[in-house]
């Protein structure tokens, strides 16, 4: 006498199915959803001191250079050091309880804690100098800053990011002078113009 009828003899190919099915499922998942463009993209960390890029850069007109003093020339845009802010901050709401963190930072001679927000894999080799050297602008990673009271990861700076540039760099050059404007915009065809670059696609170009 049988005591299971024949259709469960399909119970393990359904449970088969039904677990890749779900793997494939969450494989999914954590490819598209745990992916730099969701995660990072919008990081906006609390800095210590809070620093408004849309009035300094939007509203008076700072050169990201004057901050970022050696970006031209070193692989990393340095953090600016309490001496560049009180260049003007001697001066300007030298009073202000706002700054009143800048004023220790000058007095006790000790750094500002300023939390980074933008930052590629440990095991990449990223150059800013490089990059500026050949015209890529300020805007094409970071985004309007000039429009940001509070900076934000406005790329996702993920490898499949980079490479598409990579592969066709073109429509992110510009002239070298105007790297840091954020307002510029190319005239019909001056992209193509400047398109004469060829950054590398091969592993050893950012893995070094």
């Amino acid at each position: 006498m049988q005591i299971f009828p024949r259709s469960l003899n399909l119970l393990p190919l359904i449970a088969a199915v039904a677990v890749a099915g779900g793997g494939a499922a969450v494989t999914f998942g954590i490819w598209y959803y745990w992916s730099p463009r969701n995660l990072q993209v919008g990081y906006a960390p609390k800095q210590p001191i809070p620093y408004s890029h849309k009035l300094h850069v939007g509203e008076l007109g700072l050169d990201c250079r004057y901050c970022h003093a050696n970006v031209e020339r070193s692989f990393e845009a340095q953090v600016p050091p309490t001496q560049t802010c009180m260049g003007c901050h001697a001066v300007v709401r030298k009073d202000s309880p706002r700054l009143l963190r800048l004023r220790d930072s000058w007095e006790s001679d000790a750094p500002v804690e300023w939390v980074r927000v933008h930052k590629v894999a440990d095991h990449v080799y990223f150059d800013h100098s490089a990059h500026l050297a050949v015209g890529v602008g300020c805007k094409t990673c970071h985004g309007r800053v000039d429009q940001m009271d509070v900076v934000r990861q406005d790329q996702p700076l993920s490898m499949g990011w980079c490479l598409e540039c990579h592969r066709d760099p073109g429509p992110n050059l510009r002239p070298k002078e105007e790297v840091t404007n954020m307002t510029w915009e190319p005239t019909p065809g001056q992209a193509l113009e400047l398109a004469e670059v060829n950054p590398p696609q091969h592993c050893s170009g950012c893995h070094r």
